[in-house]
């Protein structure tokens, strides 16, 4: 069989060629940025495309913190990635706990509920969340930015498939040595789903900090804008610093990296365990 180890190599080689011209054609835009953001503003309007500048110009990168608060743009995304992240994730498992593990009536119902909130577009919600966040009061707020973005039906799936991975034989021995529901889900089943906490973890921090239509349409001021909506901020109507935009998406890409490297291992680990059964 072609897929056994060892045998039929050129199928081999085709694959993994395909896979590597995958991984090139995905690491071109990125390589794009990052030499766009060393160009001079004329090499990055010149045809055909230059595609390593000649004298590279480092200016880009402090002149992109006078031409508009991007310090504060970098405050906001974090205070807002933190703050959805955090009761997100928490929230989630208590839910994917309780629809994985405990008996109650209705449960086959709300949870194909939950799941049928996955099929709505976002954009179908945008408008009744924005007349709500008026009706509080909460237009250019922090809590406009955070509180929608706490609730999550995928999130709730996808630790409920994780949930249900875990042998019963650990409740049972739990529920003989008198634990309750909750002990039992903080001290025992909670600390065995790490691999599906980061996995999690990183897709909100990714969803959130990428996040654009929602805190563009929420927030006014400029003090109160994210990184996305900042660094859109820099286009003009006409023509547009190509450099200065690529050293701002630069900086913003930076941190996401990091958090990926760091998490990669859970990540796939949790995604890989949460699609056994269930």
């Amino acid at each position: 069989m072609v897929g056994e180890k060892g045998t039929n190599p050129v199928a081999r080689v085709v694959i993994h060629s395909v896979l590597i011209l995958g991984a090139l054609t995905m690491l071109l835009p990125f390589f794009w940025m990052i030499t766009t953001s060393f160009k001079t503003y004329a090499d990055s309007v010149q045809i055909p495309p230059v595609w390593f500048p000649a004298k590279p110009d480092f200016s880009w990168y402090p002149r992109i913190f006078e031409q508009v608060p991007f310090g504060r743009f970098y405050f906001n995304t974090i205070w807002v990635t933190v703050g959805r992240t955090v009761p997100q994730v928490f929230l989630c498992a208590m839910a994917a706990y309780g629809f994985a593990r405990l008996r109650f009536p209705g449960r086959t119902a709300i949870f194909i509920g939950v799941l049928a909130i996955l099929m709505v577009p976002s954009q179908v919600l945008l408008i009744p969340q924005y007349f709500e966040m008026v009706r509080f009061g909460w237009v250019d707020t922090y809590k406009a930015l955070i509180v929608p973005g706490i609730f999550s039906a995928y999130g709730t799936f996808l630790l409920r498939q994780f949930f249900l991975t875990l042998p019963k034989e650990l409740e049972e021995a739990a529920v003989i040595d008198g634990c309750h529901y909750w002990t039992i889900f903080w001290r025992i089943l909670l600390p065995l789903t790490v691999p599906a906490l980061a996995a999690l973890t990183f897709f909100v921090v990714l969803w959130s900090w990428n996040d654009f239509m929602w805190p563009m349409v929420v927030t006014n001021d400029e003090s109160m804008r994210v990184l996305s909506v900042g660094i859109n901020s820099l286009q003009g109507v006409y023509t547009s610093q190509q450099p200065l935009l690529m050293a701002g998406a630069v900086m913003a890409t930076i941190p996401l990296l990091v958090f990926f490297l760091v998490l990669q291992r859970f990540v796939i680990k949790g995604i890989s365990f949460s699609g056994i059964k269930g």
